[in-house]
């Protein structure tokens, strides 16, 4: 909704995975650079995943290159194998939050009805 923000396009690799794994969400994007000239709208690709997601990919890049598009058969599998743990991880990384979160808010509550002044005890 900022008006000096333009969202050229957007690729869910979340819901629709690559199939070596990788999950993410990119978005490219159009912003004002801000010269002397005067302002100059920018390409930008904003790639938002996880610490776990972020490392993987950073080794599947690594390996992309070394062997320019072309990795052993053995390693591509073991990178899918990786994609499929992190993934997992991730997953209960989010349920053990989700508890966490729910279990400070039902404290929270608690504590909140503990704070309250019962009417009967004052008469």
């Amino acid at each position: 909704k900022q008006s000096d923000v333009t969202v050229l396009y957007v690729k869910d690799y979340i819901k629709y995975p690559k199939p070596n794994g990788y999950k993410s969400y990119h978005m490219v994007i159009t912003i004002p650079i801000y010269l002397t000239d005067g302002p100059v709208d920018t390409k930008v690709e904003i790639q938002i995943r996880t610490i776990a997601m972020d490392f993987w990919a950073s080794l599947e890049h690594k390996i992309y290159y070394k062997f320019e598009g072309n990795a052993p058969a053995y390693l591509q599998q073991e990178l899918k194998a990786c994609a499929d743990v992190v993934n997992m991880l991730d997953g209960k990384m989010f349920s053990l939050n989700q508890a966490i979160l729910e279990l400070s808010e039902a404290q929270q509550r608690e504590t909140a009805g503990e704070d309250m002044i019962d009417e009967d005890e004052l008469t």
